[in-house]
This record gives structure tokens, sequence and C-alpha cells, in this order.
């Protein structure tokens, strides 16, 4: 008799979930992966008895814990159920001083988001290594395997990640995500609202259990037909896997991460079966972050809008898997612009616009003159020790300028040149002559 695949088993479960969902909720779109930031100011406060156990809740923290061995012939600890004060206790004692209250408050926030994912989800008692830049975190399990997790504390001491040690990080996977009660995403949208936190990823997927038309080559021609196009411009494109005729397991990207705007389409019933065992499950995940936009709580509360809304193809798509109304198409995320490099200007110059310019001009003629150090200058020395002057001279007769400069006019970049070299001048008093500014680089 063939042993079963435990991955087909696993994408079994998973489809007959999702399309159960579908059917209770009605609504076609799933959250596949979620993330969201919360301060430490708003997240939930440990109990007193957390932050002030009694002489017998310490004797029993502090008590040896029973062990067995599981099936798999590994020694696990006995725990008590989880959310009780005891199992809690043990998870902190080893916390130290300083952490001790992010680490109780983010123990309490996984709990929290455990309770609203439902029956069969719980904390693990064990504090692990952070991830992200996270010092630390409690893992949020199901079945043993760790579905999400709650991250606390800074990892390094950089400016940057000092600032995370001010904040909490809920991250749930896939799986959490699929095999939560029904509900979860109006409790935890509701959840976000009440503890002010940020959302930082979210992505909507929509199956095609039994295939889109056209499949995979369909949508790669979408994209060189325009399509895709979003606001008079081509996203960028990428394709992953066999793309050869009778090819299985594809994908094809389109979008930007940095953005904060991906789509992910994919042959999904390939990713969990095998290829041995695939179905003709397709799916677009489209995978919003918080790079340049603004994510609100609703998208939890009503994904297949907000997918409608990233493109006019993502709205062709639905209307093709649904027949359900969809909103009109409007702005349901803000998107905000990258904020400008800061040029500082000296106070009682005469003209600020045209110093900005020998500014920007200066860096361009900067790295134009690295080029020539590190990339050309072995054979301009070469040509100089070698050549004639009219050799010479033929060479540099150029009728443009180099690439990066052509977008400066002559009056410009005689500014950022005169800018340079006044630069390289004061920062070399005693060197003399343009190859001693070279030498500088």
């Amino acid at each position: 008799m063939t042993r079963p695949n435990a991955l087909v088993l696993d994408g079994a479960e998973i489809k007959i979930k999702l399309e159960a969902e579908r059917l209770k909720t009605g609504v076609p779109v799933h959250i596949d992966w979620f993330r969201f930031t919360v301060p430490l100011r708003n997240s939930p406060f440990p109990s007193e008895e957390v932050l002030f156990p009694s002489a017998k809740e310490w004797a029993i923290e502090h008590a040896d814990m029973p062990t067995y061995v599981d099936k798999a012939g590994i020694r696990r600890a006995h725990v008590a159920p989880s959310g009780s004060l005891t199992r809690i206790l043990r998870a902190l004692r080893d916390v130290p001083d300083a952490d001790f209250v992010p680490a109780a408050q983010a123990q309490e926030l996984a709990h929290d988001v455990a309770e609203i994912l439902g029956d069969g989800f719980q904390v693990s008692i064990e504090l692990r290594k952070g991830h992200d830049f996270y010092k630390n975190r409690w893992s949020i399990e199901r079945n043993g395997v760790e579905v999400g997790w709650i991250g606390f504390g800074a990892s390094s001491e950089s400016p940057r990640q000092k600032s995370q040690a001010f904040t909490l990080h809920c991250n749930l996977y896939g799986a959490a995500c699929t095999f939560a009660q029904s509900g979860w995403r109006l409790a935890l949208a509701d959840y976000i609202d009440d503890c002010n936190a940020k959302i930082t990823r979210a992505d909507l997927a929509l199956d095609f259990f039994n295939g889109m038309a056209g499949g995979l080559d369909r949508v790669r021609d979408d994209w060189h037909a325009g399509l895709m196009n979003c606001n008079g411009k081509r996203p960028k494109a990428n394709t992953v896997g066999p793309w050869v005729e009778g090819g299985r397991g594809r994908s094809f990207y389109f979008g930007s991460k940095e953005a904060g705007k991906q789509t992910n389409v994919y042959e999904k019933g390939v990713q969990l079966f095998g290829e041995k065992d695939a179905t003709d499950w397709e799916r677009i995940e489209l995978r919003y972050g918080n790079k340049l936009r603004v994510l609100p709580s609703d998208i939890l509360r009503r994904p297949a809008d907000f997918f409608a809304d990233a493109s006019d193809w993502h709205r062709a798509q639905l209307e093709l898997f649904t027949k359900s109304s969809i909103p009109a198409k409007g702005k349901l995320i803000k998107c905000t612009k990258p904020e400008a490099p800061k040029v500082l200007v000296p106070e009682g110059t005469a003209n600020p616009d045209e110093l900005r310019a020998a500014l920007t001009v200066q860096a361009e003629v900067t790295r134009v003159v690295r080029w020539l150090r590190d990339t050309a200058g072995p054979s301009l020395t070469w040509a100089f020790n070698h050549l004639s002057v009219d050799d010479l001279s033929e060479i540099f007769r150029s009728p443009q300028d180099p690439q990066r400069l052509r977008r400066f006019t002559p009056h410009e970049q005689k500014l950022g040149v005169d800018r340079y070299l006044n630069r390289q001048s004061a920062s070399l008093p005693r060197a003399k002559g343009k190859q001693a500014q070279l030498a500088h680089f």
C-alpha cells in the first residue's frame, strides 16, 4: 500500500477550508498573510497577577516542569492550558528585568490574537529568537507548528532598530489566516482600531480552483498588451519557473515591493501538491505593503473591494470570477510620496535655485571623476604615455556630454564643476593642480 503524501493531504485540507470560507462569507478574496505593528503604549497591559504573582504561583513558576516523550521520540514539557497564569509565569521567568514588561505585553498580545484566530491556536511557552530585527518573539502555534509570532525588543543599538523597542509586531502566516475561525477578520480589524496599530502587510488572494481562462500564458500576454498599466505606466514584471511548453510551477510577478504593491500570479496546485499530483488551481495574490502606502483596517473587512481597487486589471479578474456587485472604483488606500532629499542652502544666497542645481551637478561630476579613476584610469594612463597629442584629441572629441550630465545646461554644469573643484581645493590645501585633486579620490 502506498503511503499518502502528507503535502497532498495538507493541500486538500487547505482547499476545502478556503472553499468553505468562500461559501459561508460570500467573499471570494482571501487574506493570505497579515502583519501589523502596535505601539507599546497602546498594547495590552499585563494583569496584576503576572506583574505581582502570589507566593503560591511563584513557587509553581519555579518548580521543575514534568516532561514526557512524544510519538516522535522528542522529550517535551507538560504545560498548563493556554492562557493560564502558571503557563505565563513559566514563560516569563527567564526574561531579563529590563525586558520583562514588554515581554509580558507581547505575550498578552499573542494570547489576544490566538483567541481571535480561534480554537486550536495557542501561544508557545518557549521564548524564541526574534525575526525582522526584533530581539525575541512569542510563537503562535497550531498543531505544534508556528503559524505566526509576536516580536518585541530591539536586536541592535542602531537608532532605527532601537525605535522598534517601543513597538510590538504581529506576523500571521498563511496557515493562520486559512485555518482561523469564521469572523476572525472582523474581530482583528476592530482590535487593530482599538490599539491604533499600523498594518504593514496584507496579502489578498483570489483563487481559481479549476484554473483561469488562458492560464498564466494569458496573464503574461495581458502584461505585454498593456492591460496591467496603472496611471499610464507599465509595471515591472518578471517570471519564475519553467516558462516552456508543458512547464509546471510557474509564477508571473508584476508591480514593485518598493512601491508597496506587487502581484504574483502562480500555479498554487503545483506549489501545494507537487507536479505529480498537481491540480489546475491557480491564484492571483496581491501583496500590499506599507511602503508609500497607508493600509486601513477595512482591508480586513472588505478584502474584495481592495483587490478590485488595485487596478483595472485586478477589477476585471474579479468581475470574471464573481457575479457579485463590486463597488465603484475609488482610492481606498492612500499613497504617500517619498520625501525629497533636503539640500541645505546657506542664508543670504542670491539664487538658491541656482545653488541647488550646482550641488546636484557637483554630485554627478564626482561620479564621473570616480568612474574615470576606477574604471578608465589604467586606459587613460596608457593613452597619455603612448599616444600623440593628435591621437588624444581625436579620442576625446565627443559630440555629447556623459549620459548623467546631459540633463543639465552648460551653465549649470560649470557651476557644479566649480563647486567640485573648490571642494577639492579646500580638502587638499597643500595639493596643486588637477592631478593632486584627482589623487584625493
